[in-house]
């Protein structure tokens, strides 16, 4: 300071005189004020990025005590845009999340005017501006006619009109692109270094906050599945009745998997239809829908192919059959498991959600996971089952040998046998009737025997044991398959044996050629069995209940006390025997 004081006087002494040493030092006064402006102009320059500094710390503070403060991602990305326009001094603000399984970017927080519009607004990658910084991983600031940009895709349901500037930014963790934000002004604005390299800090701590917040959440999703699974596991395991087992198993996964409807369809013993075992769903119009086949429809497809089929939305896709049921019920996105055991299907596990959904790898590991269990858990309950039945099958034949031997007996006190061959015929027919009866409850389901299968075995044995050399009588079954429970099972096998031996012993005594149609008829509450022949006619006024011939009497007793029906036997174009009793 004090040279520079002794600079000035000589500069009044260079004024009064024109001394060289004055002169020269004037010029070094004058070199010394030059550096004296530049370095105020980098202090204030220093001061003003001190500032800037400070502003973005205080920024990213109140970004990070917002995100810090708040656990759910929702109330984070809208305290990220409540802040990011706070520190922006700007009108709007948007924040996109980038879904990688369906490979948008989704409008997840917004301000007051495009709020309602959150969840409803995507962008494929590259599509508008949005959609090209979250591809380039670049920001764009545009100053003024930001909807005339070549890249802007416009969206007239948040009013992207009323805005002339834009600085869109991409939220990138790990060089992996999580979503972009984006500020507006309605004004025209030139966005400085400064403000693109604040919102850029928002956007990565706000990246790194979506990040954990989404392995948090995985993580808790994770732990509740493997929970559920455990709970599943064990439960179904402690039940041995099936369809209890399916209901509790139906109910867990739904509840804890947060699903609207769970479903178990099992394949039906002797038919390829699925049938629906379990399901929590209190639609009636769901629950009676039609059923589908092996092959058909999304369910039955996941039971051919033995694998995992997903649906966005069943109410629009062309292979899913009932999707006006679906739309009433409120199903959308489908997960169709089978269910399978030592390498065969024997059902699927449907599950629907409200909403779009996309299963991710680790939910369809746990919904396998749980269609595996459920799947040994059925198979454990029927083999539970079959041991606990063993001895009441015991008891069953014992019954049934008693049975034979009081038909043994009627015969030995009623019948007018000609030859001790005709009588041992007889009753070999009535034990081989029984006989098949028990051999399909061994080989199929332990609950209900096929009357078609029964029937034709029956037909089969009548051939080789009692039609005589020489004639040919042409046998069939027609009509649908029939199953029914053991103790109606056994005695229409008697029946339908007595009906067709009584047709080809008498309605072919004096013929050598015919044929014995035997056609089932179900309507769901009753039954009806026809047996025909094209032999030689009944005696007018036969009564069944007062005939002579043992077979018919023993028709009638069945009919009427073990199956709680009618019979009937009339004259048709050949002998009509008809058997019509209500299902058990």
């Amino acid at each position: 300071m004090r040279s520079m004081i002794r600079l000035r006087r000589l500069m009044t002494v260079r004024r009064r005189s024109d001394n060289p040493d004055v002169a020269l030092l004037q010029d070094e006064l004058e070199a010394r004020e030059r550096e004296l402006r530049e370095a105020h102009i980098l202090i204030e320059r220093q001061r003003a990025e001190l500032d800037e500094r400070a502003a973005e710390a205080e920024a990213l503070r109140r970004v990070a005590e917002a995100t810090g403060s708040a656990f759910d991602l929702e109330e984070i990305l809208k305290a990220t845009a409540d802040t990011a326009m706070q520190v922006t001094g700007t009108d709007s603000c948007q924040v996109y999340l980038y879904d990688r399984e369906r490979r948008e970017l989704v409008l997840r927080a917004a301000d007051e005017s495009a709020r309602s519009m959150v969840g409803r607004i995507r962008l494929r990658l590259g599509e508008g501006i949005t959609g090209w910084v979250a591809r380039e991983k670049r920001h764009v600031a545009v100053v003024s006619g930001a909807p005339k940009d070549h890249r802007f895709k416009y969206f007239p349901e948040i009013h992207e009109e009323e805005y002339e500037s834009i600085l869109s930014v991409p939220l990138v963790f790990n060089n992996e692109v999580i979503g972009v934000i984006n500020v507006r002004t309605r004004q025209p604005r030139s966005y400085t270094k400064h403000q693109v390299r604040v919102l850029s800090g928002i956007a990565s701590h706000v990246a790194g906050a979506v990040q954990k917040a989404r392995r948090a959440r995985h993580l808790e999703k994770t732990a509740v599945q493997i929970h559920t699974l455990s709970e599943v596991s064990e439960a179904i395991t402690r039940n041995i009745y099936i369809d209890e087992l399916l209901r509790l198993f139906v109910d867990m996964t739904a509840r804890t998997m947060n699903y609207r409807v769970c479903s178990v369809l099992l394949v039906e013993p002797g038919s390829d239809e699925l049938v629906i075992k379990a399901t929590q769903s209190q639609s009636k119009e769901y629950t009676e829908k039609p059923r589908v086949r092996v092959g058909e429809s999304v369910a039955g497809r996941a039971v051919l192919e033995k694998r995992v089929i997903t649906v966005a939305d069943v109410k629009n896709h062309p292979d899913y059959r009932f999707p006006d049921v679906a739309r009433r019920a409120g199903l959308c996105s489908l997960a169709a498991v089978p269910l399978i055991v030592r390498g065969e299907a024997i059902g699927v596990l449907n599950c629907y959600t409200e909403k779009p959904h996309q299963f991710p790898k680790e939910e369809i590991a746990i919904l396998q996971a749980l269609g595996a269990q459920a799947a040994m858990a059925v198979e454990q309950a029927k083999l539970l089952v079959k041991s606990a039945v063993v001895q009441e099958m015991h008891h069953r034949v014992k019954n049934n040998l008693q049975q034979i031997a009081s038909l043994v007996r009627l015969q030995m006190r009623y019948s007018e046998y000609t030859s001790v061959e005709q009588a041992m015929n007889d009753t070999l027919g009535r034990i081989l009737a029984i006989a098949a009866v028990h051999e399909l409850l061994s080989r199929d389901d332990l609950d209900s025997v096929s009357i078609t299968k029964v029937a034709e075995q029956i037909l089969t044995a009548t051939k080789q044991s009692v039609l005589p050399p020489g004639k040919t009588v042409y046998m069939s079954v027609e009509g649908p398959d029939i199953w029914l429970p053991l103790n109606q099972a056994t005695s229409l096998a008697l029946v339908i044996n007595e009906l067709v031996q009584n047709a080809v012993e008498h309605g072919f005594s004096r013929r050598e050629e015919g044929r014995v149609e035997l056609r089932l008829a179900d309507d769901g509450r009753e039954v009806r069995v026809t047996v025909f022949n094209d032999g030689e006619p009944l005696p007018e006024g036969l009564d069944p209940a007062a005939s002579p011939n043992l077979g018919l009497r023993i028709v009638n007793d069945l009919v009427r006390g073990g199956l709680g029906g009618s019979f009937t036997l009339r004259n048709e174009d050949g002998i009509l025997a008809t058997v019509t009793f209500p299902r058990a």
